[in-house]
């Protein structure tokens, strides 16, 4: 587990949880900067208070609160106090709130959540057990423990979640945008470019990318690039050859963004992962 100047962050997986990762960490002066996640994130606050950017405005969350983001919900994460803030967070996927969903409740289409963040004591001690159960190695106790804090969040503040269908202006190049980006991750036009393809302006496919994704396309880009960087981590490639296999100019580049949107270094993350 990373500490410095008061800052220490683990970043995990444990066998006995698939399908779940794990962070638990005190973060001071790190800020997080606008990206999303493919699953879910659901976060508990056990000091300080954590300032969470989405969407709809900013959020403070402090002891006993739940914080709970949806899928690919972009958003940030700062200290909102000088001593910053502590925290255990879990990031289940969508398959797995779906499987708990579906065994719990009466929701029907995509389940998630209505609210972003709760003074829910309960599950926020629940959700630190999850963590200590997984670092005690007792899988029983873990998945237990897991399952009933999803239910419990899923009853309280549950509900589908609204079909992906955007009809603002320019959203169809936004979506033919992300999919260029994507195919061209390693070697991306520049926005001028980027917009002659699509027959729009530069300026135009800033807004219609921004308001369809919540960041700019280079941010976008860059968070595209580290999840990705983390799925070839995960299956034990170096930080150096994912550095290129993504983009990155070299491993240093990789490193400064894979530590601002994921909280650890991307060698302590491969680490966790048993694959170093």
């Amino acid at each position: 587990m990373g500490r410095t100047g008061g800052e220490w962050a683990r970043h995990w997986r444990y066998a006995g949880l698939p399908g779940l990762d794990l962070l638990r960490a005190r973060y001071v002066r790190h800020a997080f900067p606008r990206h999303s996640h493919d699953g879910f994130v659901l976060g508990a606050v056990s000091g300080g208070i954590e300032e969470v950017g989405l969407p709809e405005g900013t959020v403070r969350a402090g002891h006993g609160s739940v914080v709970m983001i949806n899928p690919e919900v972009p958003h940030t994460a700062r200290a909102g106090v000088d001593e910053g803030w502590t925290y255990s967070t879990l990031y289940p996927s969508a398959a797995l709130i779906a499987e708990i969903a579906a065994e719990t409740t009466a929701l029907r289409g995509t389940p998630g959540f209505t609210e972003s963040v709760v003074d829910d004591a309960r599950t926020s001690r629940l959700i630190h057990e999850v963590h200590r159960a997984a670092e005690e190695g007792n899988a029983l106790a873990a998945d237990s423990m897991l399952r009933i804090a999803v239910a419990r969040l899923l009853r309280r503040y549950g509900g589908p979640l609204p079909a992906r269908t955007p009809r603002a202006a320019g959203a169809a190049g936004a979506a033919r945008a992300r999919e260029i980006l994507e195919e061209r991750l390693t070697d991306p036009p520049s926005l001028e470019q980027l917009a002659a393809q699509l027959g729009t302006s530069p300026f135009a496919l800033l807004r219609a990318f921004k308001r369809a994704y919540g960041m700019p396309p280079h941010a976008w880009l860059t968070d595209a690039r580290v999840r990705r960087a983390r799925r070839l981590l995960d299956r034990g490639t170096t930080p150096a050859e994912a550095a290129v296999a993504v983009g990155f100019t070299d491993q240093p580049h990789l490193n400064r963004h894979f530590t601002r949107i994921v909280g650890v270094p991307p060698g302590a993350y491969r680490r966790e992962r048993g694959t170093s």
